[in-house]
């Protein structure tokens, strides 16, 4: 399958999902709310710590290459 036709189904069932839906008539407390957003708060920094540190080891990458050693400044 191309990757044009997997996004239209993924598109297609989100709307399906969304525009189909019941109203639930349900409470979501304050804890909960604060359990979603820690939830969230936690896949944000282990996002951010992934990328960070695979941008760490590309600069460290490209200054070797370029011929910059980490121990240049302490001699």
């Amino acid at each position: 399958m191309k990757t044009n036709s997997k996004l239209m189904i993924l598109f297609s069932l989100l709307c399906v999902l969304v525009f189909f839906t019941k109203p639930a008539h349900a409470y979501i407390d304050p804890g909960t709310g604060s359990m979603l957003l820690q939830v969230l708060l936690g896949a944000a920094a282990i996002v951010i710590g992934i990328v960070w540190h695979r941008l760490k080891l590309l600069f460290n990458r490209v200054s070797l290459f370029f011929g910059k050693k980490k121990n240049q400044g302490k001699e």
